[in-house]
């Protein structure tokens, strides 16, 4: 979940955490109070640098008190790190839970499954901002058709390339995954010592886009069913295009199969690499690296020459618990939260996507370097499945293994993506 800066290596983290320590029963049925005044409680994430961060809901709560007399609004800011175990402790005991809370984009099923979040769906249908939510952000708080929660921002990924390198090299940013990989490896032949791009065999999410170019899914079905795609035909062909950028002509599988995000990131940064697949959020580890100056960003190219491969779309929501005892006053501090207003002023603050198009077309307007994530965005993004099951798929590392078990040779792709579907299909299954 981005988690902003931190998607691919928190997400795992903190869903095994989920996984591992969290209670597996809730006593979390409403509190059937709606009180209009009184000490609201609201937990948000503790970013790396979270001054900005409180400056900007500083001000929407002082909006709200003033809006609401008799009304106080108390915010801790919890670490990401063991949110899952906080939130579901927060489910089982009504009496110290929050009112409103900040969580993961991925985490929605699996929050809504436990009972934790309340079904907010008229009131989201009935905010006038709502109408301009990018629809993958409303996928990610809908569950079953209900919605439990407002999107808070949003995080995705594009193609960062070194302009020096392909300037000396007479090359063009690529246009196609095919020539992403003939680009690729002609760098890498080139420059020996360069990954042409860096990829890595825990990078789930980097790989996710090659899938869904090719015209593959990761599982098919609605209604909290769920059957695994993985191993459909053009989900292999994806598979193959990924997996091919392992090699020496271009990452070796001895030093990229166990890479994950973070990993293809500072090799990028640190000059190791001529692309690679980063997203909105790495922008501030490139610039601190030997590549500032040095680069560009372009969407990530599709199947077909001058497409946009769909980008998976990461980020976080806020939710009004279940248990809360003041429910009217709760949704209207998480639309407030997460209004245009907020999210413009948490970009300026953090360099966090809005939800909103227009308030993202606005941003970009204002920040160039914007623009390829923006127009990633506009292309079409895609989601996990809106199953509890995913956390369990993500944290044992379904996905990676897959992909490991091809670049290492032990398995070819039928086999490696069936294995991955049954283990899939397991989990869905488990989460009935």
């Amino acid at each position: 979940m981005k988690l902003a800066p931190r998607l691919a290596v928190l997400l795992a983290a903190a869903v095994a955490a989920a996984t591992a320590c969290a209670p597996q029963t809730s006593d979390n049925s409403s509190s059937g109070k709606d009180e209009k005044s009184g000490t609201l409680r609201v937990w948000l994430f503790q970013e790396v640098n979270n001054k900005p961060k409180e400056k900007v809901v500083d001000a929407a709560l002082a909006d709200f008190e003033k809006a609401h007399e008799d009304t106080k609004v108390t915010v801790e800011y919890i670490p990401v790190e063991t949110r899952a175990q906080r939130i579901k402790a927060a489910f089982n005991d009504p009496g110290s839970a929050p009112d409103v809370v900040e969580f993961g984009n991925t985490d929605t099923a699996g929050y809504v499954k436990d009972g934790g979040l309340a079904d907010v769906t008229a009131e989201f249908a009935a905010w006038g901002e709502a109408k301009d939510t990018d629809p993958t952000a409303r996928q990610s708080v809908t569950v079953d058709g209900k919605v439990y929660g407002a999107p808070y921002f949003v995080g995705v990924r594009a193609l960062y390339y070194r302009t020096d390198v392909f300037d000396e090299l007479g090359l063009e940013p690529p246009k196609s995954l095919a020539e992403l990989a003939s680009t690729a490896k002609k760098v890498h032949s080139a420059k020996p010592d360069l990954y042409g791009i860096a990829v890595g065999g825990a990078y789930t999410y980097g790989a996710m886009p090659f899938i869904w170019a090719n015209g593959g899914e990761l599982a098919e079905g609605k209604g909290g069913s769920y059957a695994s795609a993985i191993d459909s035909a053009p989900a292999r062909k994806g598979i193959e295009a990924y997996t091919s950028l392992f090699g020496d002509d271009n990452c070796p599988a001895a030093k990229c199969a166990g890479m994950g995000g973070n990993d293809t990131v500072t090799a990028f940064a640190s000059g190791k690499a001529a692309m690679v697949v980063g997203g909105d959020f790495s922008h501030q580890a490139v610039e601190a690296g030997a590549a500032k100056g040095k680069y560009a960003v372009v969407p990530l190219p599709g199947v077909e020459s001058g497409s946009i491969a769909p980008a998976f779309a990461g980020g976080n929501n806020i939710g009004v618990l279940k248990s809360t005892a003041h429910r009217t006053l709760a949704v209207d501090l998480m639309r407030r939260l997460a209004s245009k207003k907020a999210q413009g002023e948490l970009f300026d603050a953090m360099g966090f996507l809005p939800t909103f198009t227009d308030v993202r077309q606005q941003v970009a307007a204002k920040e160039p370097f914007v623009k390829p994530f923006v127009d990633t965005l506009a292309a079409g993004t895609k989601f996990v499945p809106a199953s509890p099951a995913w956390a369990t798929i993500d944290s044992s590392q379904v996905l990676p293994t897959m992909f490991q078990e091809v670049v290492s040779g032990k398995k070819d792709v039928g086999a490696a993506a069936g294995d991955a579907a049954r283990k899939m299909d397991e989990a869905f299954g488990s989460a009935g």
